[in-house]
């Protein structure tokens, strides 16, 4: 059922560009670079499928950068040097991960399997199936690990023999974007965004549903017009949770309670992050837009990467930096929005968003190609 959603979505889209112009991707112009990026390391993990749109991204836990290719290898790597620590061959086509924490990573595969590896050395601890495709990272807490799986259930599995411990379901409609959000947590609640629009917060303890509220609502008379999809990863800070949807609207909820704060209109299939103040969001029209955390007021947006299919910013001191489909890394000031850097990390599409670590953002492009790079401050 999930493969004919996906083939009627490409057909109606296809029929769609017959009648109506595709909007191209803006030509990057020349500016004055008044930063400089250092590229401290490369490592290829290979494994590259870009056309699947896999949710294969980067965790960092101590010192350590852990990764995944879709042919099967997941690797740790030195944060500091990129050096090659260990690498293990699942013999499996993974298409969610990595998740991680200082002893477990996890990782999950197009055939509805999560697979635990260990931290120290990636000898393989389980390999359990939860029935169904798993497109994002799962969640790896004290308690257990969380997946999300592409059918609109969250299933949380044992940690010690990955056990299903509990599972919830949200009904999702015959028509979705292909990807699903990774689920976060925060003390013992779990909060994941769904593709019927919904946000969604359980008990980590025993899956008991806290709240679920609608942040993106499906609007329109035709199901492309209604799709509304919760796929970027969403960010808990403190006690509230920030979301955003593809054609719906960008929230601020109570962790508690799931009580929208604020919200307003805007797209979005990448997801957001935070500073202090200011979320960053990459909009689904390549719009890179910041606005203040407690009111949603937008502060700025830079609109010179339109339709460049932009990841999800990630923010590193003064600068936010989001990747594009020609691999090129943009950096832009936060004050303003000014890009004031552009560094080519690697030939193929960025789709995860880049990664903090230290003084560093760590990326992995679509061709499991894996990069390290420093603004000079």
């Amino acid at each position: 059922m999930r493969r004919l959603a996906y083939a009627i979505a490409l057909l109606a889209l296809a029929a769609c560009s017959k009648d109506k112009e595709v909007n191209p991707p803006a030509e990057l112009v020349d500016f004055k670079q008044t930063l400089a990026v250092d590229r401290v390391w490369n490592v290829g993990i290979g494994g590259g499928e870009p056309e699947l749109r896999l949710g294969l991204g980067v965790t960092v836990v101590d010192q350590q950068v852990f990764a995944a290719g879709h042919g099967g290898e997941v690797v740790a790597v030195a944060l500091d040097t990129g050096r090659t620590l260990w690498q293990a061959k699942t013999k499996a086509r993974l298409s969610g991960g990595t998740g991680a924490d200082a002893t477990l990573v996890a990782v999950g595969t197009g055939g509805g399997d999560v697979i635990a590896l260990s931290a120290a050395d990636g000898r393989q601890l389980w390999r359990v199936a939860v029935r169904g495709e798993v497109l994002s990272a799962p969640l790896v807490t004290g308690a257990a690990v969380v997946v999300r799986t592409v059918d609109g259930r969250l299933v949380a599995l044992a940690r010690d023999d990955g056990r299903e411990l509990w599972n919830i379901e949200q009904q999702i409609p015959r028509l979705t974007l292909r990807g699903t959000a990774a689920p976060e947590f925060s003390g013992d609640t779990v909060v994941c965004g769904f593709d019927n629009g919904k946000v969604v917060a359980a008990s980590l303890r025993d899956g008991s549903v806290i709240w679920e509220t609608p942040v993106a609502p499906p609007r329109g008379r035709t199901e492309l017009e209604r799709l509304s999809d919760i796929d970027g990863n969403l960010r808990i800070a403190g006690e509230d949770v920030y979301a955003v949807g593809f054609q719906g609207r960008i929230a601020m909820l109570a962790l508690d309670s799931g009580q929208i704060w604020w919200s307003r209109d805007l797209s979005s299939y990448r997801g957001l992050t935070l500073d202090e103040d200011n979320l960053y969001v990459s909009s689904t029209e390549g719009d890179v837009i910041s606005a203040q955390r407690r009111t949603g007021a937008e502060g700025w947006r830079q609109s010179a990467l339109a339709y460049r299919g932009l990841s999800a910013p990630a923010v590193l001191g003064r600068y936010v930096a989001v990747g594009d489909f020609e691999g090129y890394v943009h950096f832009l000031d936060k004050s303003n929005g000014e890009i004031v850097a552009r560094v080519k990390a690697g030939g193929a599409r960025i789709s995860a968003p880049p990664v903090v670590a230290g003084d560093m953002f760590i990326l992995i492009d679509d061709d499991g190609r894996l990069s390290a790079l420093r603004p000079r401050t």
